[in-house]
């Protein structure tokens, strides 16, 4: 018995030890890295490798992918249906207001006929896009992509969907150059739309504008809404222009500093309306000539004439 081998075949005997084989793995690998780091001899081994292996992750990550648009999908549909339901509401105030204020301007028509009172003209006008901002930094300009070609004159006021934006200064043969109303050299005439009282407003340079030359017991609170007045043959009456934020009352002054800010998007906005010329308003009245004529003298004087001719 003692001279039995009990050591397994050659074909089932074990390899190097373990400890070996992770010596060699790691070897190899480190070395590998280092290669790959410099040399990039791997770069083909990962292309490869991702061309099998992409795939595979869009099929491992469809289930993800399937129930977060699933997901999405109801999300977007239940937003589609409040967002529905909200147009609808406003659709139907809309469609009230717009039923009153149809009946009001035939209203406002019939009550003008019975006075004899002019019906002031439609305004109309052309849309145009601003390309780009004047080159001078301390002026608010822009240049739009109408001009001569398209009949616009100087002169000529240009809105938004919101209200007054400026006034056309300056007409090329394509482009055109508006003036901002919060530049520092504009001014337009406007009406307080609660108290009804007519000033100017000025801009200032800074995107802001001032109500200026009202006293300082004016009836203007901070919130009142300005309107072109219409008064300087330009600007249509009745658009929007500014809303006050800011009033200084000083007794020691005589004008009250009220500071405003444009109601329309002056600076936002990248379409404008350049509405169609107002008619030329009529001429002013000739003043009377200073001196009486000899028919409209003092009756003082005659009686003294009268006096000179009896003396005589």
């Amino acid at each position: 018995m003692a001279g039995i081998d009990h050591s397994p075949p050659p074909f089932f005997k074990r390899g190097p030890a373990p400890l070996a084989l992770l010596s060699l793995y790691l070897g190899l690998s480190i070395s590998l890295m280092v290669l790959d780091h410099k040399f990039h001899y791997l770069e083909w081994v990962r292309q490869g490798v991702a061309v099998f292996t992409t795939p595979l992750q869009m099929l491992a990550h469809a289930p993800s992918k399937g129930f977060s648009q699933v997901d999405e999908y109801f999300a977007s549909l239940i937003s589609l249906q409040k967002e529905n339901d909200q147009l609808k509401h406003t659709q139907l105030e809309a469609a009230t207001i717009l039923q009153r204020h149809q009946h009001l301007e035939a209203e406002n028509r019939h009550l003008r006929e019975l006075l004899g009172v002019k019906e002031r003209l439609p305004t109309g006008g052309q849309l145009a896009q601003i390309l780009y901002a004047a080159r001078d930094p301390f002026s608010r300009r822009v240049i739009v992509d109408k001009g001569m070609q398209d009949n616009v004159l100087a002169g000529q006021p240009v809105v938004d969907h919101l209200g007054v934006i400026g006034q056309v200064t300056r007409v090329y043969p394509l482009l055109s150059e508006i003036t901002l109303i919060t530049d520092k050299d504009q001014a337009v005439p406007v009406q307080v739309v609660r108290s009804g009282l007519r000033s100017v407003v000025f801009g200032l340079g800074n995107g802001q504008l001032e109500l200026r030359y009202m006293p300082a017991n004016a009836d203007v609170q901070n919130g009142d809404v300005l309107v072109t007045s219409g008064l300087d043959g330009i600007f249509p009456a009745g658009f929007p222009v500014a809303k006050v934020v800011h009033m200084e009352r000083d007794t020691t002054y005589s004008f009250a500093r009220i500071i405003c800010v444009p109601v329309a998007g002056v600076e936002h906005f990248g379409e404008v309306m350049i509405l169609n010329p107002r008619e030329a308003l009529p001429p002013r009245p000739a003043e009377a000539s200073a001196t009486p004529a000899e028919g409209d003298k003092p009756a003082s004087s005659k009686v003294r004439r009268i006096k000179r001719s009896v003396g005589n």
